[in-house]
């Protein structure tokens, strides 16, 4: 039996409606993202299991939920007493995080290892220190994994990342990974291959090359200009529109190392017997970081706990099995992908490793799944995020979603087909439902053994209220001014922003 091929594009903090075409944004382009979308499967209903990287990213690889791979942080997160050190004057302190993936994990890759696949990782890790790497999990090759979580560096060469030495000043990094996931892909063309193309695009610092910045400040230009960009959201200013030209250049990037590798599928006359699929790992930075895009109409956005923070883009090709331009409407998680490229494959997960997801392949032949209809989703997340995001944990029903907060215990409860933007708390109305699934959720936490936030003796309520009276006040004049500039003729970006002044893609 010939086994496909697998080409697995995970983006960084792309946000669910960062793209153009059905991708749901006017502003941002990604033609050949889109092409994904016309020809294969497009999920609306797609989410990771964290609102922010590394958990989700190990639950792509190991099939699990978070808290069963002790991940439910960024790795590199301060936790305990060390979270004082930020000076933000919050309730808790945030539960201990893990280091990195578990030795005894057989993960993704090694189990199509086992099965004669050839495998590379480009890009990024962010999953462990050295002796954690890709190389120890299964890949073969690694081309840019290490434990930074961004690119150290920037964008353009002289860039800083042991794994991947730069190229010429100016070297755009997203298209030297295209390049060389398009190299592996060729080298391998007569075995199977499972390629995990994981950008360190869309993360932060956003940049992009002189002649990008231009093209999209011409069209936020058209768009004219919004009454304001930013709105303040409990922690908080939360970004309202899509018109950054830096942020939707640094996609375009992406984009154009995506179409290099679909190129060299079909030039090697491959992309009929090729499985590709493209997602994200948590939900757009509308707060926090480089406050680059907007998830409206859905609240929030990384790191936080609304649906901004978790659902995300999620297209898979595979000519011949998935109908193109093919729709559903199940809801996925990021826990799905293991058993789905699995059994895609023909293989059986191995017997060593319990996964929590369910595989996709009768959804992507267009068949009922009973599974997908009746399954409860979680989510656990016992930290602040950076993007202002609360302690809390999770738990999708059908349409309904309640949020749990482990500062003070209260839940709020959301109708998504109803209030998609999250907006009515309807948890009062409803007190059957809410203990209902209250007692799941609990029952699930302990299932999982999750670790929890405990109170911050040292907590000082006024000089939290002061930090948010920062935060609304100050920061988000700061956030405004700062981003109107980004559409002066004139901006300039840092001195040393290689791509800006030298441009090799």
């Amino acid at each position: 039996m010939k086994r496909p091929n697998i080409v697995f594009i995970l983006a960084d903090d792309l946000g669910w409606n960062d793209l153009g075409g059905l991708g749901g944004s006017a502003f941002y382009e990604s033609p050949n993202i889109d092409r994904l979308a016309r020809e294969g499967m497009r999920f609306t209903q797609a989410y990771a299991t964290c609102q922010v990287c590394s958990p989700s990213r190990a639950s792509i690889l190991t099939g699990k939920y978070p808290p069963r791979t002790g991940i439910t942080d960024y790795l590199g997160a301060r936790f305990g007493e060390a979270w004082r050190d930020l000076g933000r004057h919050d309730r808790m302190l945030p539960a201990e995080n893990g280091d990195g993936l578990r030795a005894d994990e057989i993960t993704l890759p090694e189990a199509l290892r086992r099965a004669g696949y050839r495998t590379l990782h480009a890009g990024k890790w962010h999953l462990g220190e050295e002796g954690v790497y890709p190389e120890d999990f299964g890949f073969e090759v690694n081309r840019g994994g290490w434990r930074a979580g961004g690119p150290e560096g920037g964008y353009f060469a002289p860039w800083k990342n042991p794994k991947l030495e730069p190229g010429p000043a100016g070297e755009c990094l997203p298209l030297r990974l295209g390049r060389e996931t398009a190299r592996f892909i060729e080298d391998h063309k007569d075995e199977p291959f499972f390629v995990y193309l994981s950008f360190y695009a869309v993360h932060g610092p956003i940049q992009t090359t002189r002649e990008r910045w231009e093209k999209f400040r011409r069209k936020a230009v058209a768009q004219g200009a919004p009454g304001k960009r930013f709105a303040f959201d409990r922690k908080l200013p939360v970004r309202q529109v899509q018109d950054c030209p830096v942020y939707a250049g640094l996609i375009e990037m992406m984009d154009d190392a995506v179409g290099l590798v679909l190129d060299a599928l079909d030039r090697l006359g491959l992309a009929e017997d090729t499985i590709v699929c493209f997602t994200s790992d948590n939900g757009g930075v509308a707060s926090g970081d480089s406050f680059s895009s907007s998830m409206l109409p859905l609240r929030g956005g990384k790191g936080r706990q609304w649906e901004g923070g978790i659902r995300e883009p999620l297209y898979i090709r595979y000519p011949g099995r998935v109908a193109p331009g093919a729709r559903c409407d199940a809801r996925v998680s990021g826990i799905d992908f293991y058993p789905t490229l699995l059994d895609l494959a023909g293989l059986e997960v191995p017997a060593e490793q319990a996964v929590d997801g369910e595989s996709m392949a009768p959804l992507l032949r267009g068949e009922q799944a009973p599974a997908f209809e009746t399954r409860d989703l979680f989510w656990h997340y016992p930290h602040y995020g950076n993007q202002g995001g609360d302690p809390s944990s999770i738990i999708r029903r059908g349409p309904w979603k309640l949020i749990h907060y482990h500062e003070d215990g209260h839940d709020e409860l959301y109708h998504l087909e109803k209030d998609p933007g999250e907006q009515q708390d309807v948890a009062a109305a409803n007190p059957e439902l809410v203990g209902t699934l209250r007692a799941r959720l609990d029952a699930w936490l302990k299932e999982v053994g999750a670790k929890f936030p405990v109170p911050d003796p040292q907590y000082d309520p006024q000089k939290q209220a002061e930090y948010l009276r920062r935060q609304e006040c100050e920061v988000m004049q700061e956030l405004e001014a700062e981003h109107a500039r980004y559409l002066d003729p004139d901006w300039a970006p840092n001195a040393d922003w290689w791509g800006s002044r030298v441009v090799r893609d």
